[in-house]
């Protein structure tokens, strides 16, 4: 099994070039996604050792809290739904990774990525039946990797590296600084240093690691690699932790241990001071790593990797074919636990229960604990029953986040999604958008929908400001001169420095639309256009959150508007309301607090309405399209049949 390792340490230099020159877009976009909320990063094997530099990077730069986690561990382990949680693989084949897969799509995190290497693998394959998951896929060129993770996990952590220098604009990270990785990563005169000062390590059987805040995933992947290769005991601590009782091993067992230290520029003083007090006749070696903390993490890695080597020669085992044990085999094959859910709701399907885990924000168990669950199963039941048996005329939908995937919200909807748009025309009945965006909505939907069914579309656009059938090109107003209304706000807006710094301002007659320009919270930005409408002393705007902006409009605009015309279009009879933001201050919390409405996403507090009925695991544009397929034409009505 596997390859010799030095076939795959002479490919380094191959893979860091691939991933310096890697297109980094879909990574930046979930990254994006990502920064605004707690990351879990989740691998085994060497990719743990990705996921540790994953959280690493993450905090470092977002600040939020960031956790590593085996796949086991993330079952186990309950998680926040407001959590991003990053799955990563390079092979993507795996019982573990794929059992945790399983696991995490039916919780619904806040984000689910994927970062993967083999886009045809059954992690990715899986990820694309559920349209909210992140998938991510870098190929490394030198194809899979032998029995120890070595070149897609240098690919994997330099990628992850460049992507949030530019999502975040780390300076530091710099051509010159990427050229001395470079250099370091060829087998030039420096690692020839490196391995002769390592030399008297090697006839010790225990080898202790310190490390600093920058080059602890170069201490983890040695650990790992070290063990899994068998290449003899070792111990990873940083400077500091070192001091709270670890060192003691070396006061016991000195003839026996040796130290590595990753001493980078952050730690060189404390590195210097710890390692002086260590006695002489303990072995030691200080290999400095120089840069910013992103190439030196890059740097303790690629050490890490070559370390592994040496060591190898050293003790006679060759890290890339160590041989695998048969017992060996069926353990890396048994299967995880599966994720348990216990059903508490009598004659509930797990449809149920998930649609009341959504609407409540807690799980079935806690809220039969609570002695809450008849009273949910009450109000689901009413609703259910009411939207059962309600004949419909129409449908009104959100756009970006329920029509077209947000990620792809510049591409027209989905064969699909228009393949059912087109069925609910042709059948006679009424189908209005209600979006945040202008013309670009009308030119998408024109491009999919035939002509002779453009009169029977209608579309709000700026939240329902401006209303016009498909066909009606004299609507919107494009102009950038805001109306009298927004004038004040829109003026205060750009002498704000913060806010002009943090987004992009768009004016339009009816709306002011602000898009982050960088990673920040949807609160931030919400927050400071509060302030600047409260300086501006006008309180007729309303200011409300769509999934890719903040938008303000004038006190009187509103997307019921749409849903207000369809219905007179057929004479006060129901329209069905279907959004992504149904959560107040969301630009769809007005439509979806209508009695009979449905929520993609985000659910409001009320048990009577904007319930969220889509399978468990699925969420967005895949909802959307559930909801559209149970629209069935009775007689001369559209009526919902959930299982349809």
């Amino acid at each position: 099994m596997g390859r010799p390792y030095s076939s795959e340490l002479a490919k380094l230099p191959e893979t860091l070039e691939w991933a310096m020159g890697s297109d980094l877009g879909p990574l930046c976009r979930a990254i994006r996604t990502a920064s605004l909320s707690p990351l879990l990063a989740i691998g085994s094997g060497g990719s743990l050792t990705a996921a540790h530099a994953l959280a690493s990077l993450h905090q470092t730069n977002t600040g939020y809290l960031s956790a590593v986690a085996t796949p086991l561990e993330s079952i186990a382990n309950p998680i926040a739904p407001t959590t991003s949680a990053w799955l990563l693989s390079a092979g993507g084949r795996n019982v573990d990774i794929l059992a945790a897969f399983r696991a995490l799509v039916a919780r619904e995190p806040h984000q689910l990525a994927i970062l993967c290497g083999n886009a045809k693998s059954p992690l990715a394959t899986a990820s694309r039946k559920h349209g909210y998951v992140d998938l991510v896929v870098y190929t490394p060129p030198t194809g899979k990797d032998g029995f120890l993770a070595t070149n897609s996990l240098l690919g994997f952590v330099t990628l992850l590296s460049r992507a949030y220098s530019k999502e975040f604009g780390e300076s530091g990270v710099s051509d010159e600084q990427m050229n001395h990785v470079r250099q370091l990563l060829g087998d030039g005169e420096q690692w020839e240093s490196w391995r002769e000062v390592l030399k008297p390590v090697w006839g010790r059987p225990t080898t202790l690691v310190l490390y600093g805040s920058a080059t602890r995933v170069g201490a983890v992947d040695l650990e790992s690699k070290f063990t899994e290769a068998a290449l003899g005991n070792l111990q990873i601590a940083d400077f500091r932790n070192f001091a709270h009782g670890r060192h003691h091993w070396l006061a016991k067992r000195a003839d026996e241990s040796a130290v590595i230290a990753f001493v980078d520029d952050r730690d060189k003083n404390l590195a210097e001071r710890t390692l002086n007090l260590i006695p002489r006749r303990i072995p030691q070696v200080r290999l400095p790593i120089p840069g910013p903390a992103t190439t030196s993490m890059l740097i303790a890695l690629g050490a890490a990797l070559r370390i592994t080597g040496w060591a190898g020669e050293a003790r006679g085992i060759d890290p890339g074919r160590p041989g695998v044990p048969e017992f060996g085999r069926r353990l890396y094959h048994l299967p995880l636990p599966k994720s348990r859910r216990r059903n508490v709701a009598r004659n509930a399907t797990d449809d149920d229960c998930v649609a009341i885990e959504r609407k409540s924000g807690l799980s079935i168990d806690r809220i039969s604990r609570r002695g809450e669950l008849q009273r949910w199963q009450e109000a689901l039941e009413g609703f259910l029953q009411s939207l059962q048996q309600t004949e419909f005329a129409g449908v009104v939908l959100d756009y970006d986040g329920t029509v077209v995937d947000t990620r792809e919200r510049f591409s027209p909807p989905s064969e699909a999604v228009t393949a059912e748009l087109i069925r609910i025309v042709e059948a006679g009945f009424h189908v209005g958008i209600a979006t945040g965006r202008g013309s670009s909505v009308r030119r998408d939907l024109a491009s999919c929908i035939p002509k002779h069914l453009h009169t029977r579309v209608v579309v709000g656009y700026y939240n329902g400001a401006e209303l016009g059938s498909l066909d009606d090109t004299r609507v919107p107003d494009g102009s950038a001169t805001v109306c009298a209304e927004l004038s004040a706000v829109a003026s205060a807006l750009r002498e704000q420095s913060e806010l002009a710094d943090l987004a992009e301002q768009t004016d339009r007659r009816y709306q002011i639309t602000l898009q982050a320009r960088r990673p920040t919270t949807e609160s931030r930005l919400w927050d400071l256009a509060q302030q600047a409408a409260l300086l501006a002393g006008h309180g007729q705007v309303k200011i409300t959150r769509s999934s890719h902006s903040i938008d303000i409009v004038p006190a009187g605009v509103t997307k019921l508007s749409v849903l207000n015309l369809l219905r007179s279009k057929a004479q006060g009879r129901a329209v069905l309301a279907i959004g992504d933001r149904g959560r107040w201050p969301g630009n769809d919390y007005e439509l979806l607090r209508e009695p009979l409405s449905l929520s993609v996403d985000e659910l409001n507090v009320d048990p009577q309405t904007c319930w969220n009925l889509a399978p468990r695991g699925q969420r967005g544009v895949a909802a959307t399209l559930g909801y559209l397929r149970a629209l069935r034409p009775v007689n001369d009505a559209l009526k919902y049949e959930r299982n349809g």
